[in-house]
């Protein structure tokens, strides 16, 4: 972890009850009542990691197999599956078994840390069936240096880091899926315009620079596209903007467009506009036409955000003077029953579909949908928002 970013990641802390009575976030009534479905978990004993390296990957691997969710960990004796390794010299050799049969056993190279995570992913992916979340980076927005800059951090909030030094305003980050790239709003030009920063380089673009604000961009799943909000037309409208050129609009309507989210294929955007008064959710077509509205049964909804799988929905709504996130499994017609999961706001989804990362303000937290478990991954950073996740 950088010696000055005070960013941590905690033990697993079940999630408070969701509906409070009372209290200034407490949920209005157009709130439905919260159901919170549990999952079972496979049976997995971790014997750990021996070797040079064996504490810190033993750390390492046991934390990533807690947050990931698949897994309740047992004693050997009661376990299905027994996962343990060695690791020295910047190679990690991972295996898995069942019983006598051998599940899973390859070789990881790199720090302990990176080559635990790497293993852990492949467990998940051998296991589950289910993409990981541990080799993942987080993005957010804190103002520990007075301004509001862009930082990140692995998934569990280990190796934080202040990425931007802009001295100015930086928000709305965005991962591209590979974490290769990250786009955001600043304002060194004076006017808000979107920067396109090269992680393993360091390069920076100004990529859409229109007179007006230019805002809230999202890569496409491919990384070769953003939508983002552009105002040059008068009142903010939906484009998408190719990273080698070339810009498009998609809406035309009198309200404002903000907070696009792509679908997995790449072929439709779900945004948050307030042409009817409240921001409401509207799915389009990338290649264009007319937005649909999405019957979520709430007054108040923004900040989308699209599974990976293509199944779910999350996004902000308003309640009691504050935030809470609500989830949708999105039906054949775009819509379905949406249920509220925690208290929060920015909700993204991991490359899994079953956890969220979202911010509490003083927090960026870990969410298991399907457990209902929250984990605080950073702290100790002043007030952290809008946080974003590769894939």
């Amino acid at each position: 972890m950088h010696p000055t970013i005070p960013v941590r990641f905690h033990s697993i802390l079940l999630l408070l009850p969701f509906l409070l009575s009372a209290g200034p976030v407490a949920l209005a009534a157009e709130a439905p009542t919260i159901t919170v479905r549990k999952s079972d978990a496979l049976n997995v004993a971790f014997t750990g990691i021996g070797g040079s390296d064996g504490a810190a990957a033993s750390r390492v691997v046991q934390n990533d197999l807690n947050l990931a969710g698949w897994f309740a960990l047992v004693q050997p004796g009661m376990a299905s599956f027994t996962v343990g390794g060695t690791a020295a010299g910047g190679v990690l050799q991972g295996k898995v078994t069942k019983g006598n049969e051998t599940v899973l056993s390859k070789s990881y190279t790199g720090a302990p840390r990176v080559a635990a995570h790497k293993f852990v992913d492949d467990i998940v992916e051998t296991l589950s069936g289910h993409k990981g979340i541990a080799s993942t980076t987080i993005a957010f927005i804190s103002n520990r240096s007075g301004r509001k800059e862009v930082y990140l951090a692995d998934y569990d909030g280990a190796n934080g880091r202040q990425l931007t030094h802009d001295n100015g305003l930086s928000v709305s980050p965005a991962l591209s899926p590979d974490g290769r790239k990250l786009a955001y709003t600043g304002y060194q030009a004076g006017y808000a315009d979107i920067y396109v920063i090269d992680l393993a380089t360091g390069a920076r673009v100004r990529l859409v620079k229109f007179p007006g604000t230019n805002s809230g961009a999202r890569f496409s799943p491919d990384g070769a596209w953003l939508a983002c909000s552009v105002s040059k037309d008068g009142n903010p409208e939906l484009y998408v903007v190719g990273l080698g050129g070339g810009a498009r609009r998609l809406t035309h309507t009198r309200g404002s467009e903000s907070s696009p989210t792509w679908s997995p294929d790449g072929g439709e955007i779900i945004y948050s506009c307030d042409e009817t008064g409240a921001p409401q959710l509207y799915r389009i077509s990338t290649g264009g036409g007319v937005g649909r509205m999405i019957p979520v049964g709430f007054g108040y909804c923004t900040e989308p955000s699209w599974s990976p799988d293509g199944q779910h929905l999350a996004f902000n709504v308003r309640s009691g003077g504050g935030f809470a996130i609500a989830v949708m499994d999105l039906g054949s017609t775009g819509g379905g029953s949406a249920r509220l999961v925690v208290q929060g706001e920015n909700p993204v989804w991991g490359a899994d579909s079953r956890h969220l990362v979202y911010s509490t303000g003083s927090t960026i937290s870990l969410l298991d949908v399907a457990t209902g478990k929250s984990t605080p991954v950073v702290s100790g950073l002043g007030k952290v928002t809008e946080p974003t996740w590769s894939r």
